[in-house]
């Protein structure tokens, strides 16, 4: 359990003790170094677990399988490398006057505060603090969105606020239902909200009440991911937030909320597995449903961004219908390419935002009619936009490719109608992207647009990784992406 209290810890003494010092000149330093501790007690913990196997019991605190410890990997690695980006970039903003040395400490301690919350999300057995983990992450993004105080940040803040309070308030509602529902089932109450045991007793769940609270669920922790039309606060809390939290909110917390709502429908399948008055296949529908409305509400909003960041929050929203639908399809096909699919965009997204933020400080503006000739300007970030959008659009051989290679053949196996809407769905969406991307990119450069430091080694990292999972995925996450599926639909690939 050492690892697993490490990667707990770790980043919880961070924000309290940069919610002290944050404003010290050492506060951007001992943030990237504790962020490369809390990597690599999350390795030592995925290690843990391919060696012996599931960490925790039916009734313990904590759990670890093969489906969140390689999601705990993840959002450690992400975060450490986006701390790596935020010197640079947060350097220029304190520079220019943006922000000052409180709001320095509360961007640091929030940071942390952020990553401990996704941490304690995905480790913990309990669904109710579960709960109170992705509450504790709504918080810590509106602090990072309210940053810079100007009023577009403070309106975005309030409206993710409310927003995603009201959805946060009808995942309560649906916890309480399930609560309900397992106080039937299970031998001592005081468990009833431990997934372990409630997996083991899903069978026994009562139907009906398993069904309105899905329901409520979907809804409540639907608004987290970005599904439409719970979507409208995730567009406004890119755009007005520092670009670290963009990365760190667009590559991980979407996928935190996604697995806690697979998690719910594990159970929900249970209950419902015997049929009788009920679909058994109603979550997996209703998921269906909703993700592909995002998925193509989504393609069609990119064609009218004027916002740089805007225009991938977008892009967001359009990979996590994506990945909303490949689950709800189900199967180890869809569930596998749904699983490698959260990996890569994660990589993915969260590289495209560190270059966006260094091309809005190089045009001084993220207004994408004033962002033109980046390649000429300074072409590593030219470069990193180009090659990071074709990797997010699905371009041969990177990772996005093949996951949506397994998801369209899934589909094509199980509902082959549905192939049509996905394959013009991806056309709208290639297209929206591109055409904001070369102005941006081969433009004429304009007058007084001149270079900014950056650092592009998390961009390169990321997109190496992407490369390489659509190329070759290797043995150990193959195996944990198929044990992963075993434990989501009952069924493996490999």
């Amino acid at each position: 359990m050492t690892p697993l209290y490490l990667v707990l810890l770790i980043p919880l003494l961070a924000s309290i003790a940069l919610g002290l010092f944050g404003n010290h000149r050492y506060a951007t330093g001992f943030n990237i170094l504790t962020t490369i501790a809390a990597f690599a007690a999350s390795v030592w913990l995925a290690l843990t677990v391919l060696q012996h196997g599931v960490i925790g019991g039916l009734v313990s605190a904590f759990l670890i399988d093969s489906f969140n410890v390689y999601l705990i990997a993840l959002t450690a690695f992400v975060g450490m490398t986006t701390a790596f980006f935020s010197a640079p970039y947060m350097a220029q903003e304190e520079a220019h006057g943006r922000l000052g040395p409180g709001r320095m400490r509360l961007y640091h301690a929030s940071y942390q505060g952020f990553l401990f919350t996704m941490q304690l999300a995905l480790t913990t057995n309990n669904l109710g603090v579960l709960w109170v983990a992705l509450e504790g992450a709504t918080l810590a993004t509106v602090l990072l969105v309210s940053l810079y105080r100007t009023p577009e940040s403070v309106e975005a803040a309030w409206k993710y606020f409310i927003i995603c309070g009201v959805g946060i308030a009808l995942a309560l509602f649906g916890t309480v239902l399930l609560y309900f529902a397992a106080a039937q089932a299970v031998p001592n109450v005081n468990n009833a909200l431990l997934w372990g045991l409630l997996s083991a007793h899903a069978d026994k769940l009562d139907p009906v009440v398993m069904a309105i609270a899905f329901v409520f669920l979907l809804v409540g922790y639907g608004t987290k991911v970005g599904l439409v039309p719970m979507h409208t606060w995730l567009p406004d809390a890119h755009s007005e937030g520092p670009t670290p939290m963009s990365a760190v909110l667009s590559g991980l917390l979407l996928n935190v909320a996604l697995y806690a709502l697979i998690r719910i429908k594990i159970l929900t399948d249970g209950a419902l597995a015997d049929g009788g008055l009920h679909s058994p296949r109603l979550a997996g529908d209703l998921m269906m449903g909703f993700g592909l409305v995002s998925f193509t509400v989504a393609g069609l909003f990119l064609h009218r961004q004027r916002d740089i960041k805007r225009l991938f929050s977008y892009s967001s929203i359009e990979h996590m219908g994506l990945m909303t639908f490949a689950f709800g399809l189900g199967g180890p096909l869809a569930t596998f390419g749904g699983l490698l699919h959260m990996t890569v965009h994660s990589l993915t997204k969260s590289a495209i935002f560190i270059t966006v933020g260094h091309a809005s400080h190089i045009a001084r503006t993220q207004a994408i009619d004033g962002i033109r000739g980046l390649i000429q300007t300074q072409p590593a970030v030219g470069w990193g936009l180009l090659i990071g959008t074709a990797a997010i659009a699905g371009f041969p051989p990177f990772g996005v490719f093949t996951s949506e290679f397994l998801l369209f053949s899934a589909t094509m196996k199980s509902h082959p109608w549905l192939v049509v809407p996905l394959l013009s769905g991806l056309g709208i969406a290639f297209a929206g992207l591109f055409r904001h991307l070369h102005p941006m990119v081969y433009g004429e450069q304009p007058d007084g647009q001149e270079p900014v430091a950056v650092n592009m080694w998390p961009v390169i990292v990321h997109l190496l990784l992407v490369l390489w999972l659509g190329l070759s995925i290797p043995g150990f996450l193959a195996n944990w992406f198929n044990e992963a599926a075993i434990l989501i639909t009952g069924s493996g690939l490999l």
